[in-house]
């Protein structure tokens, strides 16, 4: 298992499980198709900036610069 700070991928990962949504539900209301959400999920595959960032407004995600010191 990677270690070091969390990513965008894990973030978006966590949302989706945590949603209690299925990956029907999500495809339909983001357009993100069922087949690449579910290989995003099992890590099989990264997603598109553009697919990330639709799922990132459809769970209210943001990326904010934090301090490295």
């Amino acid at each position: 298992m990677p270690t070091g700070p969390p990513t965008i991928s894990d973030a978006l990962r966590a949302a989706i499980a945590g949603s209690g949504l299925s990956l029907l539900a999500i495809e339909r209301a983001t357009g993100v198709q069922r087949a690449s959400l579910s290989r995003f999920v099992r890590g099989e595959r990264s997603l598109r900036l553009d697919l990330a960032d639709k799922l990132a407004v459809y769970f209210n995600l943001q990326l904010r610069p934090t301090d490295r010191g």
